[in-house]
């Protein structure tokens, strides 16, 4: 649920990176926050784990975003770690979800792990009261650029099927590395966020 701070005219969303360990959630915050402007974004803060797995926060104001009804829209970043130990934290962080991006892995040896992943990102909003088929959510296959003669990815065909046959939502290949698609999702993501967010502060202004 967004959060409005009337003192500063501003409504405060929040977008999770899920996903399984090492797919590159990191990387795309990193990527984010490196191509930005000082006047555009907040500290970086990373809270590292045991295991080299972190995870990170930053807030980040996009210009772009406008206003709803007067309020200047904020966006708050997050990753969540990835290893199944970490699932507590998981949880934590996913309290007052606006919006997620689902990281998988494209590598092949990591299908299993997506898919388990995804598994649990369902759970876990389940425990919250949110549904995965409600709650903003966009795909992307990230490490695209990993591939070749003798590729070692899986299809995009193979993770459609595996990933979202069921939920319909939008997809994008990525690579965090090397930055292409990482804006292209945030963008995403940020549009069916505000148009959540748009329908709510307009209920709220029926009441």
């Amino acid at each position: 649920m967004p959060f409005i701070n009337f003192s500063k005219d501003e409504i405060q969303c929040k977008i999770i990176y899920y996903g399984a360990g090492f797919c590159g959630k990191t990387t795309n915050l990193q990527y984010i926050y490196s191509k930005t402007t000082g006047k555009t974004k907040g500290k970086m803060v990373s809270i590292d784990t045991k295991g080299g797995d972190r995870t990170i926060f930053f807030d980040f104001l996009s210009l772009n975003l406008g206003k709803i009804r007067g309020f200047d829209i904020r966006v708050q970043l997050y990753t969540v770690p990835g290893q199944v130990h970490y699932d507590a934290t998981r949880k934590l962080v996913l309290k007052g979800v606006d919006g997620i991006v689902f990281v998988a892995d494209s590598l092949k040896v990591q299908r299993k792990k997506n898919i388990e992943s995804l598994i649990n990102l369902a759970k876990n909003l389940a425990e919250k009261r949110l549904s995965i088929r409600t709650v903003p959510l966009v795909m992307q296959y990230n490490k695209r650029d990993l591939g070749g003669t003798d590729s070692e990815l899986l299809p995009v065909e193979i993770l459609e099927k595996d990933l979202n046959s069921m939920l319909k939502v939008p997809t994008i290949e990525a690579s965090a590395l090397k930055g292409f698609g990482v804006f292209e999702t945030l963008r995403e993501i940020s549009k069916l966020v505000v148009k959540e967010v748009s329908r709510k502060v307009l209920s709220m202004d029926r009441l």
